[in-house]
């Protein structure tokens, strides 16, 4: 039996008052998903839409370190 099915067989024995709760949590858990993938989808966007010729760059960490002022701490 998969994980949808199982759920499916637990709606039908929780007592209609209680729906609502479980309405709602599902309703959260699908809109947190599609926001999080709209704000993936905005960022992945903007970047390839991004004029600036060394968006590409790669440093190394000890070169980050070193501009950051925390190398050898």
């Amino acid at each position: 039996m998969s994980e949808r099915e199982k759920i499916a067989e637990i709606l039908n024995v929780i007592p209609d008052y209680k729906i609502g709760y479980v309405l709602a949590y599902v309703q959260g858990m699908a809109a947190d998903e599609e926001a999080d993938d709209l704000f993936c989808q905005r960022m992945m966007e903007d970047y390839e839409n991004d004029p600036d010729p060394d968006k590409g760059a790669v440093f190394s960490l000890k070169d980050c370190e070193k501009e950051w002022g925390i190398a050898d701490v």
